[in-house]
């Protein structure tokens, strides 16, 4: 999350921005229906070819590249204040520990009380962890990156392929009914019923009737057991940012060619797989035995290859200070407030006790309110950090973990000045 200081480096605040605008282009979607459709499209609001559009364009460009690239800038983050923190003469572990509890805290307010699809709980945890490693030299932080996702990657590969076209077999008439009923759970698992459909939409009736559903069964249990899911990779991409930050990478300490091969390297491949990959799934139409191996097994180790060819084009647009920069670096520096600000805008939207339109929208239909709130992050962010210090979330965490007042207004004469590559 954003750091704070008279000075910022303004490629992070920047790769930051545009990293939490990307994330709510896939977040709509869970916010507005069904969580299965989040990850399987036919499964709800899936009619027409806006529809088609609208997840092939996601899948091309932005699902899991935006939250692979915030993970990175977390673990970047993470080493900025670490190190500010011993320059300051304060014990790093004790800064960031401080802060790593109160953004637990917020994430279970997140999880519990709004929406199932809070990653707070897991970047805290998985926060704690991380700092173990931060000292280590960057090629030694990139291999145990590697390790971590290797864990993450290689299982779904060497179990889960085959799991899929056991499950395929098991849908093929004269299939043993052990098999047939084994995939007929499987297939139950992504095509809501009736009655399942029902029963969310009534969990979301009102906050009070998600809260309930949160807090009860497998839901209560979800966030804390994600440390030993995704939480592997999401240890991987924070260990890439800490290797990133102290390379310089995302500093701006790179040549320009260099972040320039980067991006046409990393963009060129991670581009051309996803393109195919969404062209296979539109002409199946979305058969889970095409769709699912790859969008949920095949394409995932291209996460962070799309994340840097993200960061590196980020870095040779958004080098120098301009306007356009600036509005970007202040989404940025408030990336907490504009994260979970999105959620309260998705929860006003789609609950019952306030829009109500939860479940009424399709995928292409919800996705249009996403441009609508880009321009609400990029047109507040700057008036309001140019008089204050933080953003209002930013201002409560730091506030909370240092256990003080900080000072929210900012000097009349106080004026930021970002940190530019030269």
């Amino acid at each position: 999350m954003a750091t704070t200081a008279d000075e910022r480096i303004l490629t992070l605040d920047v790769i930051r921005g545009i990293a939490v605008m990307g994330i709510l282009s896939v977040n709509i979607i869970g916010m507005a229906m069904i969580e299965q459709a989040y990850f399987y499209p036919p499964a709800y609001g899936f009619h027409s070819e806006g529809d088609r559009i609208t997840w092939a364009l996601n899948s091309i460009f932005v699902d899991g590249r935006f939250r692979a690239l915030f993970s990175i800038l977390f673990g970047a983050s993470l080493t900025l204040v670490v190190t500010r923190a011993i320059e300051a003469g304060r014990k790093g572990w004790q800064v960031h520990y401080a802060r790593m509890i109160v953004l637990l805290l917020f994430g279970c307010i997140h999880y519990y009380v709004l929406w199932w699809g809070d990653i707070l709980m897991n970047y805290a945890l998985v926060g704690m962890i991380a700092f173990v490693f931060w000292r280590l030299k960057p090629s030694l932080l990139v291999l145990s990156a590697i390790v971590a996702l290797g864990f993450s990657y290689v299982p779904p590969v060497v179990f889960g392929l085959p799991e899929i076209h056991e499950i395929k077999l098991g849908m093929q008439p004269g299939a043993p009914p052990a098999l047939k009923a084994k995939a007929a759970k499987a297939f139950a698992q992504i095509t809501p019923t009736a009655s399942e459909i029902a029963s969310d939409k009534h969990d979301h009736d009102s906050l009070t009737a998600h809260v309930s559903a949160a807090t009860q069964g497998d839901a209560a249990l979800d966030p804390w057991e994600s440390v030993y899911g995704y939480g592997i990779e999401t240890l991987g991409f924070m260990l890439l940012g800490i290797a990133a930050f102290k390379s310089g990478f995302l500093t701006g300490g790179w040549t320009r060619r260099s972040y320039a091969i980067v991006a046409a390297a990393c963009m060129g491949v991670d581009l051309l797989i996803q393109t195919y990959a969404a062209y296979v799934s539109l002409k199946a139409n979305f058969d889970p035995f095409t769709f699912m191996p790859w969008t949920r097994i095949l394409l995932n180790p291209l996460r962070a290859v799309g994340a840097f060819g993200y960061a590196a084009l980020i870095m040779l647009v958004f080098r120098r200070r301009s306007a356009v920069s600036e509005r970007f670096a202040a989404v940025g520096r408030a990336a907490f407030t504009n994260y979970l600000g999105s959620t309260i805008v998705g929860s006003l939207l789609f609950y019952g006790t306030f829009g109500g339109l939860y479940g009424q929208l399709s995928r292409g239909q919800a996705w249009l309110f996403v441009p609508v709130i880009w321009a609400v992050m990029l047109l507040w962010s700057k008036p309001w950090l140019d008089r204050y210090n933080y953003g209002p979330f930013e201002w409560a965490w730091r506030s909370l973990s240092r256990w003080r007042w900080e000072p929210l207004r900012r000097p009349l004469t106080s004026v930021p000045r970002p940190v530019i590559a030269s």
